[in-house]
């Protein structure tokens, strides 16, 4: 039945993705900035209604009353597709993802993503891309929109941490926007580059705004990943026992 939901759930994701990405390339040729985003998040309500119909995910949101009125850098962890997906619609103001270059590349989805106010980097080249980062960052702050970015810089297995980078900090210190670090429990029903998902709660816990004045980017990334890691302890004890054992 869990094979049966998921293969119907990827099938919804093609069908609703398709017409979808045409019409955003489309009006990308006289919409921009906002007003494209705020389309976009059509389909977005599409995949997660499909996750939590098809495939039973449901989510419990804790914290958004951490959310600061201001420049925001949202640091979080990664396990799943599924907060790419659901991050837009949780939060208050619009996102701007840092993500990998090859990810323009994937039909339809890649060419759709482009055509937004985004971030999109060379892993291979990190000074460039950083830099990238910093340019497009404060632009995309100045105008009220919030930056996302994932510390370990890809996905993570239930129960397992990545190394955490110091670009979402450092980028913090240069821009003085606040820093909100959020833990996510999506592996409990998607778990990593898996097709099959199944049914559940995905946790997502908002931590409180660290602010960057007066900080050292290492010292400030390891306080998001200290806080991130103690939650996800928190929310998932049993992934994490299992990973201990």
């Amino acid at each position: 039945m869990r094979f049966l939901r998921s293969l119907l759930y990827m099938i919804w994701l093609i069908v609703t993705v398709v017409p979808y990405a045409v019409l955003v390339v489309t009006l990308s040729l006289v919409l921009r900035g906002t007003r494209l985003y705020r389309f976009t998040l059509g389909w977005v309500h599409l995949s997660v209604w499909g996750a939590r119909h098809l495939c039973g995910i449901r989510s419990r949101i804790t914290g958004m009353e951490n959310l600061p009125d201001g420049p925001v850098i949202l640091l979080a962890k990664h396990q799943s597709a599924w907060e790419t997906l659901a991050f837009p619609l949780i939060m208050p103001r619009p996102l701007a993802y840092v993500f990998k270059r090859e990810l323009l590349y994937v039909p339809f989805f890649g060419w759709a993503l482009g055509r937004l106010d985004m971030v999109h980097i060379d892993r291979s080249k990190r000074a460039e891309a950083f830099r990238r980062v910093e340019r497009q960052g404060k632009r995309i702050l100045e105008q009220g929109n919030w930056i996302i970015m994932f510390p370990e810089g890809t996905r993570t297995a239930r129960g397992m941490k990545g190394e955490y980078r110091s670009g979402g900090a450092r980028l913090a210190i240069a821009t003085g926007a606040w820093v909100v670090p959020i833990a996510v429990t999506s592996a409990r029903c998607w778990p990593r580059q898996a097709f099959i998902k199944t049914p559940g709660v995905v946790d997502v816990s908002i931590g409180k705004p660290l602010s960057p004045e007066g900080r050292q980017p290492a010292e400030l990334m390891a306080e998001v990943e200290q806080w991130i890691e103690a939650e996800m302890r928190r929310l998932d004890p049993q992934a994490y026992a299992h990973a201990s054992h």
